[in-house]
């Protein structure tokens, strides 16, 4: 009988796979579904670090995280923006928590 180790890794690669062919297929569903593989894959880069094997950890995260950027580029210019000027506003508005260093 195998292990419940070699188990779990079948179910997510068919979990993964499942999800890539109803990302392509799926075209209503798509963009959902092209959020989840990034976050899937911050994730397992995540609990890699966290099972000691930091290094493809490091790199599954780190490749997780540029492509959720990539994914969601058009609202992190905007909350950026937004940031900036509440920020600007805060900065000349002053008042009593200003603290000059």
């Amino acid at each position: 009988m195998r292990s419940s180790k070699d188990n779990g890794l079948a179910i997510l690669l068919i979990g993964l796979g499942l999800l890539v062919l109803l990302g392509v297929l799926g075209p209503l569903l798509g963009w959902l579904f092209s959020l989840i593989i990034p976050v899937a894959m911050i994730a397992l880069g995540y609990y890699g670090i966290r099972r000691g094997n930091s290094f493809f950890g490091w790199i599954i995260l780190i490749i997780g995280v540029i492509a959720l950027m990539g994914k969601l580029s058009w609202i992190i210019g905007p909350v950026l923006g937004i940031a900036l000027i509440v920020y600007g506003f805060s900065k000349l508005k002053g008042g009593k928590n200003r603290h000059y260093y």
